[in-house]
């Protein structure tokens, strides 16, 4: 799938012609399992900038702890390096407690929920309920989140907010942290996510209750 589900697309052939993707449209393969390690060479090669300039490090396409611990190795001369977990396949979704334990050994350490990727990962039909999970169990664990991708993103691009990103928009005050895209409209997104959060957020604590259960949870509890 090309650029967020836009484009679904079958794999027939290698072709000797080579189209072009334009930049910024990524790609994603959800009906298939990758056994490479997620912190890639470039990475790794990327890893001596990040620590001398840096203040976190984001980590993408992660799959289970011991992708954690390649990073958290892969950065243990520099412990004040922040670490930022990108949640956006079936695969970390299904071992978040483990992920998330993991993490924890260090000291700087929170989750981003990457949902354009996660949607198309999952499927958007699951997408609510993905990261209302992915929420509470953070939330249970005390840990940071970062809400991501199309927030108010109509608003930032075309100056108009819609009535369903402003619902979705006030669903990031179960989060630490809001991630707002590039846009022409930067300054209203932020004026107006603020209002809505200031809002919103009372609404949310109080119906959330203590003892919840949570398929991600009783997944790792059930071994």
């Amino acid at each position: 799938q090309v650029n967020d589900g836009v484009a679904k697309l079958i794999v027939t052939r290698i072709s000797s012609k080579k189209p072009v993707i334009k930049p910024g449209k990524g790609i994603n393969f959800p009906d298939s399992t990758l056994t490479i390690s997620s912190l890639t060479d470039f990475d790794r090669a990327s890893l001596p900038f990040i620590k001398k300039y840096g203040d976190m490090v984001g980590y993408s396409y992660l799959r289970n702890a011991k992708d954690v611990i390649e990073l958290q190795e892969a950065i243990q001369d520099q412990p004040d390096l922040s670490i930022i977990l990108k949640i956006e396949t079936p695969d970390a979704v299904k071992n978040l407690p483990e992920i998330l334990f993991q993490g924890m050994k260090n000291e700087n350490f929170g989750v981003m929920i990457a949902r354009g990727d996660l949607a198309v990962e999952v499927g958007f039909e699951r997408m609510s309920e993905v990261q209302e999970e992915i929420l509470w169990i953070c939330e249970a664990g005390h840990v940071p989140v970062i809400y991501a991708t199309q927030v108010l993103e109509n608003l930032n691009k075309a100056g108009l907010a819609t009535r369903s990103e402003v619902i979705d928009a006030a669903h990031a005050a179960m989060a630490e942290c809001v991630m707002i895209n590039k846009g022409t409209h930067t300054i209203e997104v932020i004026e107006t996510l603020r209002d809505i959060l200031l809002r919103s957020g009372g609404h949310h604590l109080k119906k959330r209750f203590t003892f919840r259960p949570l398929q991600i949870a009783s997944r790792f509890v059930g071994g």
